[in-house]
């Protein structure tokens, strides 16, 4: 079989004589689609061009020429109109079979079966389809399918030249209104700012797809390879955000990625093709973006967004066009705007001006997500559209404790935006004096107030609120941002560094929780994709199942916490014995260190996670053996509903105020009391004030929350009389409200507890 290099040469070169003739455009399409049914041994080859917002069929060899001009798709409709809006290539076997089929009589389509389609990609968008079409049935090759991709580069080129297809085509800077707007997103890192709209880069366009010497553009895209990685390596030196933190191991699987071999080998094979430089990476950046579509796991698709920061740099270097806004300098207060950022891109930065960042992409676990915390700019995701919505200079208000950015605001907005912000400031301070004050309620009773980390720069929220410790440190995160799972060392510094800056306050690390919807692109999946991931193998399973594992985090632990309390609590325990295998795998490195004579902890103390609803009912044989319980509310809520917490149809009966969830945690306070055994509530519930104070009127005493609910919390506990809210408590559970949120929001007015 032929090399994907060698048939998409052939084309091109055939290809390069059709588009330096003098001939009509339309004489040059119904060239290409002979040569490439020719090439492809095809029987069907078209193309479908956008004009007047439909896709409408150009040239077609083995199709009725009637049709030609003719038939017209909608974007959506039928397989081409579905490759043009998903912008997506699709390979069929059986084209009737695909829901989206869609038969055009006129066609004369009906005996063919096979099927295959590429866009044909302008600024981004979709301005055609190129498809072939074969009478038997079966898939197209690999080489086939990349032979379509560079013959519709080359064809984008053509149809732009000749005006082919709809300006509208073209991307845009400026936005369709000019009035006032408020946009929507995902809340990725908080805070509140202003500034001007800025964007972070004009696309590079690429105007020339055809090499006329191949090795020229090879030694181009060495040099382009080179200056990309002096400069990442010269950004990553200069970064500064204090000592440690996830960021640096951020920006160490970013470089990784800039020297990956596979990566340039597929530059190099697209330039053999017969691509200039700029096409070729453009061509594997293509592939890249859609092979992001097709990746359900957005662990894997962060880091795919990666490499699409790097060849966005890429092609920079190589086509000379370094003029990102970086390198322009920020001039005012400004709100960054881009489709994604790498971290390399932000950094860039002048950390004065930049004030806000908006993505039309982003997600929680991106890289530039935690480099953004690390430098504290906040940064809204998700926003749908943003290049539109938005245009170069707009005025914008940035709340993403909201979700949200206002563009263009009217005076009334401004307004608001500024009281809102005052009043952000104001609770803030109010809450910043309660960091040395205790959590102790009003009749007297002291609540102990941790929170949740999984960063290293997490641990500073203890002397900022006053914590009284880490309840839950989520140890996955660092396996989460690493291209390859961390070693024994780096787990151990970590874990080092972390009690070290927690000094005499306890930490509590649950062991690594990966699996379900946290899956790691660098261990091998042996299962088929699951249909219930949070219900599935995950957590302690994968961890017994995996336990090699599972020994270098016990080590790393082991050996972090030398001569001090090693607190280890184990997630998603559903029977008591699968507890007992993980504190023996625990015991037995510890067993192998005293051996070789490793200083050990002074003390360790076990604890498991109940997220499950089956482990509550062997309580017995579970609170002899350990020294702590952490309830899970955010997996034991959707375990007891049987609903999914991601699926908005389901929202209302994800309720912590259900008396189902408040009983069920009411039934674990006397045992554990009784057992000596702590009882921690830890996940969402607890930090919401009206759910905390319902925990405590159960007789929960200890609680794990976000940092920044610290404050709040606190606020609450001490306007609170726990022994009026215990009775009342117990009389509302014996005759549960339909309401029980709205009954506890009445009592809590009532007795001027604070829910702020």
């Amino acid at each position: 079989m032929p090399s994907a290099a060698a048939s998409a040469r052939e084309i091109l070169r055939r290809l390069h004589d059709v588009m330096a003739s003098r001939t009509a455009p339309q004489a040059k399409l119904n060239a290409v689609v002979g040569i490439v049914g020719e090439a492809m041994a095809s029987e069907v080859c078209s193309i479908y061009l956008l004009r007047e917002g439909l896709l409408e069929l150009y040239a077609t060899r083995g199709l009725a020429q009637e049709a030609v001009h003719v038939t017209k798709l909608a974007l959506g409709e039928g397989l081409v109109g579905t490759i043009a809006q998903q912008v997506e290539t699709l390979n069929l076997d059986e084209a009737a079979s695909h829901p989206d089929f869609a038969y055009k009589p006129e066609t004369g389509e009906d005996r063919f079966h096979s099927f295959a389609g590429v866009p044909i990609i302008r600024r981004e968008q979709s301005v055609g389809v190129l498809c072939v079409q074969h009478v038997e049935s079966r898939k197209y090759d690999d080489v086939e399918i990349e032979a379509l991709q560079t013959v519709a580069m080359v064809l984008s080129e053509l149809i732009a030249n000749a005006e082919l297809v709809d300006a509208s085509g073209a991307a845009t800077v400026r936005p369709q209104s000019t009035a006032p707007m408020r946009i929507a997103g995902l809340r990725l890192v908080e805070g509140m700012a202003s500034g001007h709209a800025v964007f972070h880069q004009p696309r590079v366009h690429v105007e020339h797809t055809v090499a006329e010497d191949t090795e020229a553009e090879r030694h181009r895209v060495y040099a382009a390879f080179d200056k990309m990685r002096e400069q990442i390596e010269r950004i990553a030196a200069q970064a500064e955000f204090g000592v440690g933190g996830e960021h640096e191991e951020v920006l160490e699987t970013y470089k990784m990625f800039a020297y990956d071999e596979g990566w340039s080998r597929r530059i190099n094979e697209a330039i053999d093709s017969g691509l200039t430089a700029e096409a070729a990476i453009e061509r594997v950046q293509q592939r890249t973006r859609m092979r992001m579509r097709q990746i359900d796991d957005p662990l894997l698709a962060d880091r795919m967004h990666d490499l699409e920061d790097l060849s966005n740099r890429l092609l920079r270097t190589v086509s000379g066009q370094m003029g990102t806004a970086a390198q322009m300098g920020l001039r005012q207060d400004t709100i960054l705007i881009a489709r994604n950022l790498g971290p390399a891109e932000l950094l860039e930065y002048d950390r004065r001006r930049l004030k806000g960042v908006i993505l039309e992409e982003g997600s929680l676990t991106a890289h530039v997500t935690i480099v953004a915390r690390a430098m504290g700019v906040p940064v809204l995701g998700r926003v749908r559209d943003v290049r539109r919505l938005i245009g170069e200079g707009d005025r914008l208000l940035l709340d993403v404790t909201a979700g949200n950015v206002f563009a263009r605001p009217s005076a009334a907005m401004e307004e608001a935006f500024d009281t809102a912000l005052d009043l952000r400031q104001k609770r803030k301070a109010a809450f910043a004096a309660l960091k040395s004050v205790a959590p102790v309620t009003k009749d007297g009773h002291r609540v102990t107030v941790m929170v949740n980390a999984g960063l290293r720069d997490d641990v500073a929220a203890l002397d900022v609120t006053g914590a009284d410790g880490i309840g839950l440190f989520r140890t996955e995160f660092q396996f989460l941002v690493s291209a390859t799972l961390p070693s024994r060392d780096r787990q151990q510094r970590l874990y080092r560094d972390v009690l070290d800056a927690a000094g005499d306050r306890p930490v509590i690390f649950r062991t690594v929780d990966i699996g379900g919807d946290k899956a790691l692109p660098y261990l091998n999946k042996d299962d088929a994709d699951e249909e219930n991931p949070a219900m599935g193998w995950r957590a302690i399973r994968l961890a017994l199942e995996r336990d090699g594992l599972m020994k270098v985090q016990a080590r790393a632990l082991l050996e972090a916490a030398a001569g001090r309390t090693l607190n280890v609590m184990f997630p998603m325990i559903s029977e008591p014995w699968e507890f007992d295998e993980a504190r023996a795998l625990f015991e037995a490195q510890r067993g192998w260190l005293n051996a070789r004579g490793k200083k050990l902890p002074s003390e360790i103390r076990y604890g498991a996670m109940l997220e499950v609803p089956a482990l509550a009912e062997q309580l017995d044989l579970l609170l002899p053996n350990i020294s702590f319980l952490s309830v899970g509310t955010n997996d034991l809520t959707q375990f007891l509903f049987a609903a999914d917490r991601a699926n908005p149809k389901l929202a209302e009966r994800y309720d912590w105020l259900s008396a189902a969830i408040l009983r069920f945690i009411r039934k674990l306070v006397e045992p554990t009391r009784a057992a000596g055994v702590q009882l921690t509530v830890c996940g969402e519930m607890g930090g919401r004030p009206l759910e905390a104070m319902a925990l405590i009127g159960l007789g929960v005493e200890r609680l794990s929350i976000t940092p920044a609910a610290v404050g709040p919390i606190k606020a609450m506990l001490r306007s609170l009389d726990r022994a009026a809210l215990s009775q009342h408590m117990a009389e509302l559970l014996k005759a549960p409200p339909r309401n029980m949120r709205a009954a506890l929001t009445t009592w809590a007015a009532e007795n001027h507890v604070e829910l702020a």
